[in-house]
């Protein structure tokens, strides 16, 4: 009650007019509405605000079980830079009538696998993802005959296919770190980091241009607790896109939209507490400075890998990106500071309690971070109980390996494709009981099959060019 007194005088301070209360659908998009500050009291905190039609939000509810309320969680408050007199809560939801807790939630999910953690005997899980993104000049895409023809097209003063004739273009996997004036975006990207810092408490560690061509970039944010990630996740997409647009270019997340050149991708750092111990660290350890506790969570993501993925890359256009031997780690392998591993040892430093985490490298930005993070967590806690072993460490560029010699070295595969990971996660969901309930699991599998056999019945540009003269 003290924190809710305490939010509803900022709001006053505030001078806050507008209240925009956000939450994520199935698919992990941000959606909102936007009430009256008066209609925001102290009850709004504990019983919710009834103004959400879960009918019309992807993966919620039935037209008949529809009515549903939305619960501003105080400890999200902020003013919303770019709109005046106006702050935004993230919320979880709760149904109608007697108002139960939304098993299909995500934020709940995140909470029960915080549960988690601590019945495990662990004080919390830290998070670090690494998002990666695109700002473009601009991107058409039309779809809207598709019997007679679907096309996209990218524009970016970078790009490599692009010259204006007063910039430096930036080739094809040239973009990592180039100074301005190449780096076109160094002050948009400090903009960005201003807000996030100023306006909405999110540590920013560093920002810079990455590998691709035509406005690659990544603006890394200092971990934090698993639900914490998650809304920091949902507030960094929002406060991206917003100052993109108000610059009059547009940022996406999508995993893979430039052919030949790097996608996106969201490497996820991992590391569990207890009290103020990394139970992931072992000074002992000769080869990496890791606990066999570690190695057990390795175990279970290795294990359950290809299930992960599901949610990890939860999109057709995910596996554009994760293809083996071409470009993102695909191998559910580990080793330390080898990129071509799914799951990698960070060694900027040695003997480091604090810096030592594990790295898990296949995840993009395209997922829903709740969801993401908590079977990430769940796979790994698997591990740790049933005592999974990762199997040995590959210190080889595994791109380079030839299949047999993959073959030998028993090393596993995530999915190709959405519906493979789909089926995976059918087959492998125990280890997310407690978590995840089955009605969010036959919801989210459905959504995700849907869009598989959307994109999968349409012909591509490619296959015109391949297949014409059949």
């Amino acid at each position: 009650m003290a924190r809710t007194t305490d939010i509803l005088k900022r709001m006053k301070d505030d001078d806050i007019q507008w209240v925009d209360l956000q939450f994520v659908d199935g698919h992990g998009a941000l959606q909102h509405i936007t009430v009256h500050a008066r209609e925001i009291d102290a009850d709004s905190f504990t019983e919710g605000v009834g103004k959400l039609d879960g009918s019309s939000i992807r993966g919620f509810k039935m037209i008949y079980e529809s009515d549903m309320r939305l619960v501003p969680d105080a400890d999200t408050y902020n003013l919303i830079p770019w709109e005046e007199r106006t702050a935004r809560f993230i919320c979880d939801i709760k149904e109608g009538g007697a108002g139960e807790t939304f098993d299909r939630d995500a934020r709940f999910v995140a909470q029960k696998a915080e549960d988690a953690i601590k019945s495990a005997g662990y004080t919390s899980a830290h998070i670090g993802p690494e998002l990666e993104f695109f700002i473009f000049d601009s991107v058409t895409a039309d779809m809207s005959l598709p019997a007679r023809g679907m096309g996209f097209a990218i524009d970016s003063r970078e790009a490599a296919w692009n010259s204006y004739g007063q910039n430096y273009p930036i080739n094809y996997k040239q973009g990592y770190y180039p100074a301005p004036p190449q780096d076109t975006l160094q002050p948009l990207r400090a903009q960005i980091c201003n807000v996030l810092e100023n306006n909405f408490a999110i540590q920013v560690e560093a920002h810079h241009h990455e590998v691709a061509t035509a406005g690659q970039c990544e603006i890394n944010i200092r971990h934090d607790t698993l639900k914490t990630m998650a809304d920091k996740v949902v507030t960094y997409k929002y406060v991206v896109k917003n100052i993109c647009s108000a610059n009059g270019v547009i940022a996406t997340f999508m995993p893979k939209p430039i052919f030949g050149d790097n996608g996106s991708g969201m490497h996820t750092h991992i590391s569990i507490w207890k009290n103020d111990k990394n139970v992931f660290f072992d000074a002992s350890d000769k080869y990496a400075e890791i606990s066999q506790v570690c190695r057990y969570f390795m175990g279970g993501l290795v294990e359950h890998g290809p299930a992960l993925g599901a949610f990890t890359n939860p999109t057709t256009n995910s596996y554009k990106r994760l293809v083996p031997g071409y470009e993102a780690p695909a191998y559910l392998v580990w080793s330390k500071s080898n990129r071509s591993a799914a799951i990698r040892i960070p060694r900027y430093f040695s003997a480091s309690e604090k810096a030592t985490r594990i790295e898990y490298r296949s995840p993009d930005p395209s997922c829903n971070p709740y969801l993401s993070f908590s079977a990430l967590i769940a796979a790994g806690l698997d591990g740790i109980k049933k005592k999974s072993d990762p199997g040995k460490p590959v210190d080889e560029d595994i791109f380079e390996l030839s299949r047999q010699k993959r073959k030998e070295l028993g090393i596993k595969e995530l999915c190709g494709s959405l519906e493979e990971s789909i089926e995976a996660l059918a087959s492998d969901n125990n280890f997310l009981k407690g978590m995840f309930g089955s009605g969010l699991l036959d919801s989210y599998m459905e959504l995700k099959l849907e869009e598989h056999k959307q994109e999968s019945t349409r012909p591509s540009p490619w296959e015109f060019y391949t297949y014409l003269n059949c």
